[in-house]
């Protein structure tokens, strides 16, 4: 009786934070562990989070990926370290980046690269190439697509 109060409770609890914003389901495990469920539970609370939508690590990856993408301007492969930080699997990242229209990536990317080498006051232009993309992998641009669009950015 005592397991199935426990249960309950950690199912609220999880519920409610769900409710306020996507979770994904390896950062729910650790959550439900710090507040004292074992596998069992874990498994079981999971299951009813998923099966009544609280839960669901695909639109957690295309909500990451486009919230980062449109809000924070990152590119690819920092948002693709950050979310097998987590813990989630290639598939369901592969699937998120799908979100990413590929026109408005390289825009995004050329007007992070025209931002900054406004910014930078050093006139020597090898210099200013080095810390445009330094800051665009910074970004989690790819360095090919960094030095593809280089030259529209630097003359």
């Amino acid at each position: 009786m005592e397991e199935e109060k426990l249960t309950q409770e950690i199912f609220q609890k999880m519920a409610h934070l769900c409710s306020r914003s996507e979770q994904c389901s390896p950062d729910l495990i650790k959550k439900i562990r710090e507040l004292g469920g074992n596998s069992f539970i874990t498994q079981l609370i999971l299951e009813r989070l998923e099966k009544e939508n609280y839960l669901n690590d695909q639109r957690f990856v295309t909500t990451y990926v486009r919230d980062k993408f449109k809000i924070n301007k990152w590119g690819r492969v920092k948002m693709h370290y950050y979310l097998k930080m987590k813990g989630l699997n290639e598939e369901l990242i592969q699937s998120g980046f799908n979100e990413i229209n590929n026109e408005e990536y390289i825009e995004l990317l050329i007007k992070t690269m025209k931002e900054k080498a406004r910014s930078i006051r050093i006139t020597d232009k090898y210099e200013k190439m080095g810390q445009v993309i330094r800051f665009a992998q910074g970004r989690g641009f790819e360095p090919g697509l960094i030095h593809r669009y280089l030259h529209q950015v630097i003359s």
